[in-house]
């Protein structure tokens, strides 16, 4: 039987030590990921504020691609875009990044103990 682990990192080189730990264990499938609560990816160009060229403070401010003006207030309404947050990138535990893992019934406690140790949450 196979078991699955969804464990979450400050950062990839945390999620990474403990992937290669669990290869070696011989995982069957394995995948390192950054997630966000906001739709958007990396930031591809700089806009200029002072041409009013931005379509919501959540975009200049998080990167969030927004599709319509109602989602852009809703988003910047946030304290995340305003800036009041404390709860770093990743939101109040400052996790985001997600290191999924697949394995043998065997060696899941193994495992477990492993993304554990590498800092994750599990």
């Amino acid at each position: 039987m196979e078991k699955n682990i969804l464990a979450f990192f400050k950062s990839p080189e945390e999620a990474q030590k403990a992937a290669d730990q669990l290869e070696a264990l011989g995982t069957i499938d394995m995948s390192i990921d950054r997630f966000s609560k906001y739709p958007g990816g990396s930031l591809n160009s700089i806009g200029n504020p002072v041409t009013g060229e931005i379509s919501s403070l959540a975009s200049l401010s998080l990167n969030a691609d927004i599709s319509g003006r109602d989602d852009g207030i809703l988003l910047a309404a946030g304290t995340d875009a305003s800036g009041y947050s404390d709860g770093g990138q990743g939101g109040p535990t400052g996790r985001d990044i997600l290191l999924t893992v697949v394995v043998d019934e065997s060696v899941h406690q193994q495992a477990l103990q492993i993304c554990e140790q590498a800092g994750g949450l599990v």
